[in-house]
């Protein structure tokens, strides 16, 4: 069956505003914190992921709602700029589009986010049609979209009839639930769970993240885990597979999983094999942390290539 996109996703999309790093605890009170430096760039996994895979060469589209406001005119002309169809990106007249702020610090971040038109898009918002002319469909951010994951494994389940293949990174959950129910009639749909190592094991209720991605692959889909600076490994048809991280002088690690994200599915729709693909995603996921922002780092097909090519000839 032809496709017109190679890539469909389905998710948030925002600004996010990074700021950092904290040198000192966060007070309150009006005391104020000088920061090195902030940036405002393009957020949210799914918009992420799709400005990562079209710099990889992908045809992709993107379906979610923004607001009517000057962050989701941002969103869109960034995405647009970057060469993602954003015509399922639905304006929303009456409710403002999420904005992100994150805070770094020693590594790690803080993540504040308003839900804006996450709490009202819903399955209305994905085109039939845009489904149907995707070859592959991916969405983002599970938990932060509750209307539409009420209807995600439908719309999955939609996508496959017709012959396009499927994934999942369903982010963090703010709630700490993890759904169970809802996640159980995710997986069958669902070809490629994409989760970072933390969440698989709150996905699975498991300790160890790999008992975890075992126990939720025998319920259907191959599950990447990403984790971190140590790379990545799957576990698909009771068979493990893993991938080694790549050194980095990270600037901000922001997005780096959703990099991850656009460059294992490119590199699953031209054909590698899944370890290949985990070192393709794991190069891509590396690589996008040169700059601050989830995607002034992001790089092209060329530069994954180079830069595997110079890790084969000198592995150390």
């Amino acid at each position: 069956m032809s496709h017109q996109f190679d890539l469909l996703v389905i998710g948030d999309a925002n600004p996010d505003v990074i700021v950092g790093p904290l040198r000192t605890p966060l007070a309150f009170g009006q005391r104020e914190h000088l920061v090195d430096s902030g940036s405002l760039t393009l957020g949210g996994s799914a918009a992420i992921t799709a400005a990562g895979a079209a710099l990889l060469g992908l045809e992709v589209a993107i379906a979610g709602r923004v607001g009517d406001d000057a962050a989701g005119w941002f969103v869109r002309e960034a995405l647009a700029e970057r060469g993602v169809d954003t015509s399922a990106l639905a304006v929303d007249p009456d409710v403002p589009t999420p904005l992100t702020v994150i805070l770094t610090q020693d590594g790690d971040r803080a993540i504040l986010t308003t839900p804006g038109t996450l709490g009202v898009t819903t399955a209305a918002d994905v085109p039939a049609e845009l489904l149907a002319a995707s070859k592959h469909v991916h969405a983002s951010s599970y938990f932060l979209l509750p209307k539409l994951a009420a209807e995600l494994p439908r719309l999955l389940r939609l996508a496959r009839s017709h012959g396009a293949t499927t994934s999942v990174d369903t982010n963090d959950d703010p709630a700490g639930t993890w759904d169970p129910a809802g996640v159980a009639a995710l997986l069958p749909e669902t070809d490629f769970l994409l989760p970072n190592a933390a969440e698989v094991r709150n996905l699975a209720g498991k300790s160890s993240a790999r008992e975890a991605a075992t126990a939720l692959a025998a319920r259907g889909p191959a599950v990447v885990v990403k984790d971190g600076d140590r790379g990545a490994f799957a576990c698909a048809d009771g068979e493990l597979v893993s991938a080694k991280g790549i050194p980095a002088d990270a600037v901000d690690t922001v997005g780096a999983g959703d990099s991850f994200n656009a460059g294992f599915l490119a590199a699953v729709l031209a054909g590698m094999a899944l370890g290949k693909s985990l070192e393709f995603g794991v190069a891509c996921g590396g690589l996008s942390v040169r700059a601050a922002g989830g995607t002034p780092g992001q790089p092209t097909w060329d530069d994954v290539l180079v830069h595997l090519a110079r890790t084969e000839t000198d592995p150390a």
